[in-house]
């Protein structure tokens, strides 16, 4: 193969990811690689929340067209926006090393979330956010806030919000920190990021020509934490429409687990942190999908699912 085409998103963190790609395989095989930049329906449609109008999978879905149609080869994603379920033809071809997998509180006037006053108004898209917002701070308003990470900055900017909260790795990635005032990490415990958090997720087609040349961007750390969370999400039948929470953490030996799903207004959740031996990584996201769903997790992502929409009907969220 000579050259290799890349479909991106035309934002500027997907840029970069795509671009970061790019450099790695030149580097690596000495191939031209080009980017073919795209707009997908989640770039456009930006006056409804991702839930009400289909998904994560909103973000992918031109490029992976794309790809089907033999225009491009290989597309990169944040790994948390990467659906569970691939067309025909397409699959996972690589994960990448990870960057800070946490969440982060961002503001121009308070420090942190325990400094906001009652009542603030917080921007995020996402009801696992939404959800573990409430859990610590239910007196927050918390508001629906679509865009890309210089729209959403915009915005605070603006002072339409109080804080937004962004991915750590999107804000180190842009180099966006000595824009804001204030950015402080949440510590894990307290805000469990989105499975995939902080690793690009290569989608490609299932050739192996194209599997071979991308191989190399593979970390076995990242697989195997990824792994646990995507075979956890799976196991639910969790996307973004419901509130889920999961991160595998790889030290030696050990992976922590931290995991919570439940209502988006934080009134009823369930919660785990477990430590197993990194041998159990391919069975334990299902092991551990099985002890929720024992203790009523898909009868409360049920519920969660109403509320969702309840809160979308009412254009509060």
């Amino acid at each position: 193969m000579k050259k290799l085409i890349i479909a991106t998103r035309g934002s500027a963190l997907a840029m970069w990811q795509s671009e970061f790609i790019q450099s790695e395989i030149k580097k690596t095989h000495g191939m031209e690689v080009e980017l073919l930049s795209m707009k997908t329906k989640g770039d456009v449609i930006l006056d409804s929340p991702l839930a009400k109008i289909g998904g994560k999978g909103l973000f992918t879905k031109e490029l992976e067209e794309s790809m089907i149609r033999g225009e491009s080869h290989i597309a990169v994603h944040s790994l948390k926006d990467v659906p569970i379920v691939f067309p025909d033809g397409l699959l996972l071809g690589a994960i990448s090393k990870r960057e800070d997998v946490r969440d982060a509180f961002v503001s121009e006037n308070f420090k942190n979330l325990q400094e906001l006053p009652k009542g603030s108004r917080i921007g995020t898209t996402s009801l696992r956010r939404r959800m573990q917002l409430l859990m610590i701070r239910p007196d927050l308003n918390i508001i629906s806030l679509r865009g890309n990470v210089n729209t959403r900055l915009k915005k605070l900017k603006e002072g339409r919000f109080d804080a937004i909260i962004l991915a750590v790795a999107g804000i180190k990635r842009l180099n966006l920190n000595k824009e804001i005032k204030f950015v402080t990490p949440f510590e894990l415990d307290e805000m469990i990021p989105a499975m995939g958090q902080g690793a690009l997720g290569i989608e490609a087609k299932n050739s192996n020509d194209i599997l071979d040349i991308i191989s190399f961007i593979n970390d076995e750390k990242s697989h195997i934490e990824t792994t646990i969370e995507r075979d956890f999400v799976t196991m639910l039948n969790g996307g973004c429409q419901v509130p889920i929470g999961i991160n595998a953490n790889l030290k030696g030996d050990d992976v922590k687990i931290r995991a919570v799903l439940g209502l988006p207004d934080g009134s009823k959740f369930l919660k785990e942190t477990l430590i197993v031996n990194k041998d159990k990584y391919k069975t334990i996201g299902k092991e551990l999908a099985t002890k929720f769903i024992e203790k009523g997790a898909k009868e409360l992502l049920k519920e969660a699912e109403v509320m969702a929409e309840k809160l979308q009907s009412e254009n509060i969220y």
